[in-house]
């Protein structure tokens, strides 16, 4: 059972990660930067929508790790955006 829940998450994450890409490329919007955004917002949404009610599986539980870390790319992209924005004399 655990292994099949796990399988659709995986599946659900690869196939918003391909959507991601095929509609950032019709959009000529595709850059490393923006799929990393698009396929960490799908992330937090597929972790969410598989999140079970009563008991958490091991697997389930490291999954804190990888959005923490997404999260910590996120604000990097932010601030080095952030910064490109702002004009020389500011910092």
């Amino acid at each position: 059972m655990a292994t099949r829940r796990r399988q659709r998450f995986i599946y659900a994450q690869t196939a918003w990660m391909l959507a991601a890409v095929v509609g950032l490329s019709v959009l000529g919007a595709l850059s490393l930067e923006l799929f990393f955004v698009v396929s960490l917002i799908g992330f937090l949404i597929v972790v969410e929508l598989t999140a079970p009610f009563s008991v958490t599986p091991e697997w389930r539980s490291r999954l804190r790790w990888i959005v923490l870390v997404g999260l910590a790319g996120f604000a990097y992209i932010v601030v080095r955006r952030v910064l490109a924005i702002l004009p020389e004399g500011v910092l």
